[in-house]
């Protein structure tokens, strides 16, 4: 399924977050979105998500214009958004976190299914299944956060920063499943990054947003190629 966004504006308060911003990602595509602090990248995924309601334009998901729809309504219409700083319970256990992902599909053979589907794409939760999330290291809440957006069973999945704050062996292998679960489970992802180089490498596309606006947008290996967005962009 095909995510359209057209003009779309996003404020807070008087600060204009996003500026018509327009973006089109095809379904089974990985578009990874860089660019500086106070961007807007992680707004835009806000407002994709329906935690944050634009000023103006439209978004388009399956054909259908989604703006105003309630987040826990777009989980449904299959939409999963991991937020920036591994987002899990602390107090909960691995399985009633990844539970926690399944909870509106209220069918306990299908929820079971979905966690060994989870655990064989990261085994080290399998291994951990009945801990607390908080004796977790940083590497595996950021596993389980994304765990727990796939037991959705999302059709596209928005990821704010999943690379932050991990070493980079661990970056390497998040960055990886990502690009194995876009292909295997033919995902739409949108993947926000200060990793620049990291997600245009596994990404199909490149959306490069400054000062709220796309700056740039093409395929990923044309963006790490072009010198203007190396230098600007990507440190080289």
């Amino acid at each position: 399924m095909t995510l359209t966004v057209s003009n779309l504006t996003v404020h807070h308060g008087a600060i204009c977050a996003v500026n018509q911003v327009s973006l089109t990602v095809p379904a089974g595509k990985l578009a990874a979105i860089i660019g500086s602090n106070g961007a807007g990248k992680t707004t835009l995924l806000r407002t994709l998500s329906g935690l944050k309601h634009p000023t103006q334009g439209e978004i388009s998901w399956n054909g259908e214009n989604i703006v105003g729809t309630k987040p826990e309504m777009l989980v449904r219409r299959g939409i999963s958004h991991v937020g920036e700083g591994k987002s899990v319970v602390p107090e909960l256990t691995v399985k009633e976190n990844l539970e926690l992902g399944a909870i509106w599909r209220r069918n306990n053979q299908e929820s079971k299914e979905s966690i060994e589907n989870v655990v064989s794409i990261f085994p080290r939760l399998g291994e951990r299944i009945n801990q607390r999330s908080d004796t977790l290291s940083g590497g595996e809440r950021q596993m389980l956060a994304i765990g727990r957006a796939i037991m959705s069973k999302p059709q596209l999945l928005l990821l704010d920063e999943p690379s932050l704050g991990l070493a980079p062996l661990v970056v390497e292998q998040i960055f990886q499943t990502i690009r194995d679960l876009t292909n295997s489970m033919n995902l739409t992802v949108l993947l926000v990054e200060q990793n620049a180089m990291g997600a245009l490498k596994i990404a199909d596309l490149g959306i490069v947003l400054n000062l709220g606006s796309v700056a740039v947008a093409g395929s990923a290996s044309a963006l790490i190629d072009d010198p203007a967005v190396r230098s600007a962009y990507l440190g080289y």
